[in-house]
């Protein structure tokens, strides 16, 4: 039904449609707004579809779908600009619907949705019978979808009986199996209770067996209690004898012994006889002096420290290195830490080498600095001092096991003094035979 109001009757704007838009026409109508919506300014925008000016085409349709489909009702300025962008988008079908004749080959949910844009003449009835079309398309599409369901559901019915059929045969063959293997059971069954009457009768005449056996072996039992009597009366007469031949032999050995006694005294004095008359000399050489060990008026690092000097004493460093062929092995940064840590790590190694090729010189000891090579960003040019070797520990080893393997290196018995304030450090080089001073007695002795 069309009604009019306001203008005559060719006027297509006064006409007003007097049901819902078509759901088809409505998303064609909501997409040409979503196009004509992007070549429109901010200020042409109705204000409550700016907020949407950005967003792209498809999300425009999808969250101002409703906003557009109400501003294109309800504003007929607007309603004109998207009708403006539309003609100018598609001009041939804007121009048939000016003429009163949409062409045939159109889709007749995009006239009726330019239609309800542009509002021509008759526009009302293009839309209406866009609903209509649309409403059969729908009907005959359900009613395709209604017969092919039809048809998937003959065919699975046939399908469901024929498995039905095939289901039933096995089954009947199953329990025609069934049954047979049920007989077959049965037969079995009866021929086991036979077994078992069988087997309970030889149950029965192996208990009167063992009942027998166990009658028997308390009779033999008995008589090995006899038996072991009497042998324990015969083993008692027969110690009594044992023992009577002891004594016997022990008074007879007397003898024995008294004649042994006298042929040892007879050797013993030709062995001295013999003596005289080769002159051999006394033995000068004991197996104990080819031991090798320390004795009293020989100096070790052990001797030293029983000395009375304090242990923080510089002396006792000097009595140690005084000592021959000993070795100093010094922890460096320990030792330059404890006396001048503020100092960078460069004049700390060259002051104490400086220090330690004074003493070389002055003790003739070996002297040996060991720097942790872990505390260094790059390999160290350094000339090594006359009488000190120098040696930085590789990645991964610290100095104190480098320090512990220089003393490992040392035969047994060689004076080897470490300097180091570590006592992880002393303690170990201290259970492998080495003496263990402070860092700061070395520093004493340096200054």
């Amino acid at each position: 039904m069309v009604e009019t109001a306001g203008g005559g009757p060719g006027d297509g704007a006064a006409e007003v449609l007097d049901r819902p838009l078509p759901d088809g026409v409505r998303r064609r109508v909501v997409q040409i707004v979503s196009d004509g919506f992007g070549g429109l300014t901010l200020g042409e925008l109705p204000a409550q579809l700016r907020q949407y000016a950005r967003f792209a085409p498809n999300r425009r349709a999808k969250f101002a779908g409703n906003a557009m489909a109400a501003a294109l009702e309800t504003d007929p300025l607007f309603r004109q600009r998207i009708g403006e962008k539309l003609r100018e988008a598609q001009p041939e079908l804007c121009g048939a619907l000016d003429s009163g004749s949409p062409p045939p080959a159109a889709d007749p949910l995009d006239v009726a949705a330019a239609a309800y844009v542009l509002r021509p003449a008759g526009w009302v009835k293009l839309v209406t019978a866009a609903g209509e079309e649309a409403l059969r398309a729908d009907a005959e599409r359900a009613d395709e979808e209604s017969r092919a369901e039809l048809e998937r559901l003959r065919t699975e019915l046939d399908r469901s009986r024929e498995q039905t059929r095939t289901e039933t045969e096995r089954l009947r063959t199953e329990l025609e199996t069934a049954r047979k293997e049920a007989e077959a059971l049965h037969r079995k069954l009866r021929a086991a209770l036979s077994d078992v009457k069988r087997g309970e009768a030889a149950l029965r005449k192996a208990q009167a067996e063992m009942e027998a056996a166990r009658s028997e072996g308390q009779t033999q039992v008995s008589a090995a209690e006899s038996e072991t009597r009497r042998l324990k009366a015969r083993l008692a007469e027969t110690e009594a004898a044992l023992e009577a031949g002891r004594k016997a032999a022990r008074e007879g050995r007397s003898v024995e012994d008294m004649r042994v006694r006298l042929l040892l005294d007879t050797v013993l004095d030709a062995a001295q006889g013999l003596r005289r008359e080769l002159a051999l000399p006394p033995v000068s050489v004991r197996p104990a002096e080819t031991v090798d060990a320390v004795e009293p008026g020989r100096m070790s690092p052990k001797d030293i420290a029983a000395r009375a000097l304090s242990e923080h004493d510089p002396a006792i460093l000097d009595q140690l290195l005084a000592l021959p062929q000993a070795h100093l092995v010094v922890d460096g940064y320990n030792v330059t830490k404890t006396g001048y840590p503020q100092m960078p790590l460069e004049k700390q190694r060259l002051r104490l080498l400086g220090q330690l090729s004074q003493l070389a010189a002055q003790t003739g000891a070996e002297v040996t600095c060991v720097f942790d090579g872990a505390e260094l960003a790059a390999p160290v040019l350094l000339a090594p001092p006359r009488g000190v070797r120098v040696l930085f520990s590789k990645p991964g080893v610290t100095a104190d096991e480098l320090i512990r393997q220089l003393v490992r290196a040392e035969p047994p018995g060689r004076p080897v003094i470490v300097a180091s304030t570590d006592r992880e450090v002393a303690d170990g080089v201290a259970r492998v035979g080495a003496r263990p001073v402070a860092s700061a007695v070395l520093l004493k002795r340096l200054s």
